[in-house]
């Protein structure tokens, strides 16, 4: 059999699968809500993308890998649900890096995120005055929340780590203050 039919038969059976484990597994499934469904998510696609480009990889091994990681994450997503500590170990903890029109340097710094990633993400919430942004939360899958308006719901922050306005960052520069 020529390679380009072992590939298109690989695809045609390997994205169906995929499919009917979704539905079995639910929505969550490919959800990015937590940092481990991200990881999971990503190894989906990459346990694809090995069974259909790599004739070295028998389709039954790609059949295997992908239930596997369906059954292995409907698991952990029961365990999370029943234990708090099993979520603990698995996810990360949202950082607040700014707190009413404040950056809070040492979450920044812990973070590892610059000044400029900061505001590129301000910009993109079309945030057009510092003073404007009740919260900025680095959430647990690395997307950036921009909270802006006149008040915010001090339960939106829940679970969110906390700041310290008061910690210094040796290499920060200041964001313009609103004209």
């Amino acid at each position: 059999m020529p390679g380009w039919a072992t590939h298109l038969i690989d695809a045609a059976v390997m994205v169906p699968f995929m499919i009917l484990c979704v539905r079995l597994a639910g929505l969550r499934a490919f959800s990015k809500m937590s940092s481990y469904d991200f990881a999971v998510t990503v190894s989906f696609g990459s346990v694809l993308a090995g069974t259909v480009l790599n004739p070295d990889t028998a389709l039954w091994h790609g059949l295997m890998a992908m239930a596997s990681l369906f059954a292995v994450q409907w698991v952990i997503g029961l365990m999370r649900e029943r234990w708090s500590a099993v979520q603990e170990l698995t996810d990360n903890n949202p950082i607040l890096l700014m707190k009413d029109g404040k950056v809070l340097e040492g979450n920044m710094a812990s973070a590892h995120i610059t000044r400029s990633e900061l505001s590129a993400k301000l910009r993109e919430a079309n945030v057009l005055h510092l003073s404007e942004v009740r919260a900025v939360v680095l959430e647990t899958t690395g997307d950036v929340s921009v909270l802006h308006g006149k008040s915010l719901d001090d339960d939106l922050l829940d679970g969110v780590r906390p700041g310290n306005l008061n910690t210094p960052r040796v290499d920060a520069e200041p964001l313009r203050p609103d004209a």
